[in-house]
Parts: structure tokens; sequence; C-alpha cells
């Protein structure tokens, strides 16, 4: 007859509690790196830091030069971590003096307008 092994139940999920610790601290860290390349690429950034709902959490960079962009993060408590990580200035809203420093160009401008401004049409 074959030996069984009995799995202590607690200290397994213990195992996957903490290795699914660990893989969000990964994540984490790979998102805080992205914002560290953005902000370098930029010559600094800073960010704002949006509710998705259920899906999460959305960070705004914006660079120094004007240019933009965006990251989702699987949690906003997670956004926040990799947004303090990387050390860069944390907005509460988007709007004023944040805003103004977007640059937008002519792609961003027609993809706004679409048809309603000579934009390139969708279909």
């Amino acid at each position: 007859m074959a030996d069984t092994q009995q799995v202590d139940t607690e200290q397994g999920s213990a195992k996957a509690a903490g290795w699914a610790d660990r893989w969000a601290e990964h994540r984490v860290t790979r998102t805080a790196g992205r914002i560290d390349s953005f902000a370098k690429a930029h010559g600094g950034a800073e960010a704002q830091v949006a509710y998705l709902g259920e899906r999460g959490a959305r960070i705004v960079l914006v660079g120094e030069d004007g240019a933009w962009g965006d990251l989702v993060a699987r949690s906003h408590e997670a956004a926040l971590k990799a947004v303090e990580q990387s050390g860069i200035t944390v907005h509460e809203d988007f709007d004023g003096e944040f805003a103004a420093k977007v640059t937008t160009g002519r792609y961003e401008w027609s993809r706004m307008a679409g048809i309603q401004v000579g934009g390139p049409s969708n279909t």
C-alpha cells in the first residue's frame, strides 16, 4: 500500500499568503521602476493616483517637459506605495497648475476631438 502524507493546511495557507505578499511587493517595485524610468526620461515627474474601482488604480504621470503617461496598479494601496517608492510628488487632484503642465500635440488633439474639429474620422 502506498504511503500517504498529511499536509498541514494551516502551514500551506501561510506559505501561500507569504508568496502572495512577496509577489505583490515585486509588482509594486516593478511599477516604481517604471515610474523612475519615466521621470529620468522627462527631467522629473509628478503623479496623481485615481481609483478605477475593482480594476485597481491609475497612476497619471506628468514629466517636467510636459510629456505624460499612465500606469495601472492592481490596487490604490499598491499605486500609492509605488509612487512613494519612486520619490516623486503626488497630487490629490488632476487640476490647476498640475494639469497645466501637460503638453499635448497634434495627435492628442485629433484623437480627443475626432471628427468634430477636423480630426481623423473613426471609420
